[in-house]
């Protein structure tokens, strides 16, 4: 079994594996996104970015992050460095604007 899951992979170690399974996973994160967003407009009736979007897109972009450093790829290190500065950036602003004090309401969608 080690020999195939290193052959398809093209892998040398378990270190390396649990690196590829890292990467595996923000992606999977990074693409879910997508799917949440897709979902709540639906419900909405009309386009719109819930805030989990950012959230699943920073842990994501932090992850692939990570691993574009460990594969000391300069173009995915690029790639992931600039869009995580924007996912955050946009994290800040939304909680930047939320209301506060007793009476506040947001919309919560």
């Amino acid at each position: 079994m080690e020999d195939w899951i290193f052959g398809v992979f093209n892998l040398d170690s378990w270190f390396e594996f649990w690196w590829v399974a890292l990467g595996f996973l923000a992606q999977g994160i990074f693409a879910s996104r997508f799917i949440v967003q897709w979902i709540a407009s639906e419900k909405a009736g009309r386009s719109y970015v819930p805030v989990a979007f950012w959230y699943l897109s920073i842990s994501g972009g932090l992850l692939m992050l990570a691993y574009a450093i460990y594969r000391q790829d300069p173009v995915f290190i690029l790639g992931q460095s600039t869009g995580v500065i924007v996912y955050a950036r946009n994290l800040m602003l939304i909680h930047r604007s939320k209301p506060t004090g007793p009476d506040a309401v947001h919309d919560q969608k």
